[in-house]
């Protein structure tokens, strides 16, 4: 086992070090810790107690990862931040421990957080998930498996964004934004689905119809209702695709975001084609 620390760092003797480790200089790892094999730690990152990192994780400068919650509910109750394997936090990343006695934070594996992105307490991170600059993550979010997310979002509490999701750049989410969705604005609306995001995941031209076909029968009364979710349930049930929407349909807490109203000036793509 070799680590590179360099003499300026503060590493708490409780803190558990897997192999290869490198910490820079003037970081703070304190007790409580475990850092993954290979992991990075730039000069002046700080690593909290009650803090997980996987494996080959990089931590940049100024990061500061499982400081305690901003939540006037928090009771010095031991909680977690729990961050999977190849994670990257950039610059400047907050990533805040959890709130209720045993309850975590979780980035899952190979996720990147851009410069200044803070995660609240209890939000919850899938796999695969690029989080531009300057984005907030309120608490009790939840971001499933491979979403993109544009710089300086902002993400109300307990919502909710599906699996495969793009959203757009400086938009302010409210509502809950449903698995394969394309959305944006400030308040945000749904555009499409994200067709781009669904081919470089290899979600074939069929299964990019069939979400396209449900999400027309979702919005044609404005938004989900329980007959619309009875519908596809009905006609689509058996397929994955059906069975993610429902799933996240059925545990919306905040309601799903509307989609965008047509208009004369600015036409949406609907032809259900090969290019879908």
């Amino acid at each position: 086992m070799s680590h590179s620390i360099h003499p300026t760092a503060i590493v708490s003797k409780d803190a558990e070090l897997g192999k290869d480790i490198e910490i820079g200089a003037y970081c703070i790892v304190e007790g409580d810790t475990k850092i993954g094999d290979r992991t990075q730690l730039m000069p002046f990152s700080h690593i909290c107690e009650h803090t997980i990192l996987g494996l080959d994780c990089k931590v940049c400068e100024h990061a500061t990862i499982g400081g305690a919650p901003q939540d006037i509910s928090y009771g010095g109750e031991t909680t977690w931040v729990k961050i999977g394997d190849k994670v990257t936090c950039r610059e400047y990343v907050t990533v805040n421990r959890a709130v209720g006695e045993g309850e975590s934070t979780i980035i899952e594996d190979d996720c990147l957080l851009m410069e200044g992105v803070h995660v609240a307490h209890n939000v919850r991170v899938g796999k695969g998930c690029t989080i531009a600059n300057k984005t907030g993550l309120s608490g009790h979010v939840h971001v499933g498996d491979f979403a993109v997310i544009g710089g300086m979002s902002g993400f109300h509490q307990f919502v909710h964004v599906g699996s495969y999701c793009m959203v757009g750049g400086m938009s302010r989410v409210v509502k809950d934004v449903p698995p394969y969705c394309l959305a944006s604005g400030a308040p945000l609306f749904v555009y499409d689905i994200n067709k781009i995001g669904l081919r470089r995941h290899g979600i074939e031209s069929d299964s990019r119809m069939l979400i396209r076909r449900m999400y027309k029968i979702i919005y044609s009364s404005g938004n989900a209702t329980k007959e619309t979710l009875a519908n596809i349930e009905h006609e689509y049930g058996n397929t994955k695709e059906a069975k993610m929407i429902l799933a996240f349909a059925a545990e919306s807490k905040r309601g799903l975001s509307p989609r965008i109203k047509l208009s004369t000036t600015r036409t949406y793509v609907v032809a259900e084609d090969e290019n879908n």
